[in-house]
């Protein structure tokens, strides 16, 4: 007696189903825990200088996106992307503004938060 696919187990088939549910997940950009420790840096900071309220992480096919926003209902004010596919050429990191602007794009991280970092302002 032979199963066909309507006579088998779900639980079987959900378990075939992992595997490339894992595999679709190893092929989304992030970003690795060195630049989020960054990231989330000047988060805290902005945050402490009460101009940033709430952040938002995506993680695509393409690029991973870390968003952030003066107020939870607005648009964000800020989008930093770490696109790969630039990498040879551009720089993968870019910071861009609310209007869709791109304020500072460059292959290494810190160089391009410079751009929204007023650590260094003069009092």
């Amino acid at each position: 007696m032979s199963l066909t696919p309507e006579d088998a187990d779900p639980s079987e088939q959900r378990a075939v189903a992992r595997p490339a549910a894992a595999n679709a997940q190893l092929s989304r950009v992030t970003f690795n825990r060195l630049e989020l420790s960054r990231i989330l840096n000047l988060y805290g900071r902005m945050v402490a200088d009460g101009e940033w309220r709430d952040y938002a992480i995506d993680f695509l096919k393409d690029r991973a996106v870390f968003s952030v926003y003066r107020r939870a209902s607005e648009v964000p004010i800020y989008r930093i992307e770490k696109d790969p596919r630039l990498a040879r050429k551009q720089g993968m990191y870019s910071v861009i503004a609310a209007t869709g602007l791109i304020l500072r794009r460059g292959h290494e991280l810190d160089r391009v938060l410079l751009v929204i970092d007023r650590k260094l302002a003069v009092v």
